[in-house]
């Protein structure tokens, strides 16, 4: 068995003809990450796999954590009361001035968390889901390495400064995909524009994402700012039917958090254009199939599929076909056996998965022979050709 590729030059006129390149994008944030979440093509990626101090911009898996629960625990709904320690109530920082006579509803937490960035309330969060703040985040760990954020600890739920609490900037970007995708019934929460409770917190009724209102399809999700950690905001802003998802961090004060987050969203969706690859059954390529009843099988797309393309600069795009083969029988009508691979210049390669468009049932004595033969002739001349 062998790796086959086969370039693919006359799969779409955008493979053969010049296409736009991406435009470099230098930011002033110590560490960035930028992903278009229509494609899944990663934009922007500056010292991402760090792990740094994320400030309140770690509230994001306080709050997923909660939105799990109002969909997991039928004891948690939004309007469920939590009781208020002494221990939040006594949390510095920004805060919804909580006491331990509250009895703040689900629903009043999460626009205590979201939009005032109260400390209080995550704390009120942690120890009505696990007892106490280290219970939880013992939890926040555990659930972080579920979902793939590797370079994540976490020692308290508000992000308050300690040692070892850290996050990425790209498992920053990875928590607030997981929100959106899997909780779009709840992400209205993110873009609310203030938010007042029991007026004791006037001045700090003011969701702090900056780019709220600014007309340039900004939705969400969390700033954060310490003096370890600097200015950052996770954000994310849609624009027709491409959706970014951006992290930056470490900048030096929150106009300059405002002004490279802007800049980040107009290059984004400026710089790119989604460019529609192939439609669900379009057959890409042929594939040699190993003692089959056929020998070969045509290699379909399961899905439509676009790309992201840049739109200025010119370079070129090109595709392969990627597989394993000859493919051994058995193989199943829908069943992945290749990868279509798209390169552009300043991108990294996209890869569609391509399937097979029939059953292949394992073949008899005759389609055994024959294909033993052909195979074996071919790495006959293989090797004699591999002499000279």
């Amino acid at each position: 068995m062998i790796r086959l590729l086969l370039t693919l030059a006359f799969l779409l006129p955008a493979c053969t003809v010049a296409v736009p390149a991406r435009a470099e994008f230098e930011t002033q944030a110590t560490s960035a990450y930028v992903v278009d979440l229509t494609t899944g093509t990663v934009l922007l990626d500056k010292n991402a796999d760090i792990p740094l101090p994320p400030a309140s911009m770690s509230k994001l898996m306080t709050v997923y954590m909660l939105f799990e629960a109002l969909r997991d625990n039928p004891n948690v709904s939004l309007d469920t009361r939590f009781g208020v320690s002494t221990k939040a109530r006594e949390m510095g920082g920004s805060t919804m001035f909580l006491n331990e006579r509250d009895r703040p509803t689900v629903d009043e937490l999460l626009h205590g968390i979201i939009v005032q960035s109260g400390n209080d309330a995550t704390v009120v969060v942690a120890e009505g889901l696990a007892g106490t703040e280290d219970a939880f985040a013992r939890l926040m760990n555990q659930r972080a390495q579920d979902l793939g954020m590797t370079n994540s600890t976490f020692a308290n739920a508000s992000g308050w400064p300690n040692p070892i609490h850290r996050m990425s900037t790209h498992d920053l970007a990875t928590l607030a995909t997981r929100i959106i995708t899997d909780f779009p019934e709840y992400y209205g929460y993110f873009s609310i524009p203030e938010w007042d409770f029991d007026g004791r917190a006037p001045q700090n009724r003011f969701n702090r994402n900056p780019l709220l209102g600014l007309g340039i399809g900004a939705d969400g999700l969390k700033t954060g700012h310490t003096s370890e950690a600097g200015y950052g905001l996770v954000g994310s802003a849609m624009q027709g039917d491409r959706r970014i998802v951006f992290v930056i961090s470490g900048l030096q004060s929150s106009d300059a958090r405002a002004e490279e987050a802007e800049r980040i969203v107009n290059w984004g969706f400026r710089q790119f254009v989604k460019t529609d690859l192939l439609t669900q059954g379009q057959k890409v390529a042929a594939a040699p199939v190993w003692m089959g009843d056929v020998q070969e099988i045509g290699l379909v797309a399961p899905q439509d599929a676009s790309v992201l393309v840049p739109s200025i600069n010119l370079g070129e795009m090109t595709a392969t076909v990627e597989f394993t083969g000859p493919l051994e029988a058995p193989i199943s009508a829908g069943e992945p056996v290749a990868d279509l691979v798209v390169r552009r210049e300043g991108l990294p390669d996209a890869h569609i998965p391509l399937v097979s468009d029939r059953d292949v049932i394992r073949g008899g004595f005759v389609p055994r022979v024959r294909t033993a033969t052909n195979v074996l002739a071919q790495k006959l001349v293989t090797q004699v050709q591999g002499l000279f």
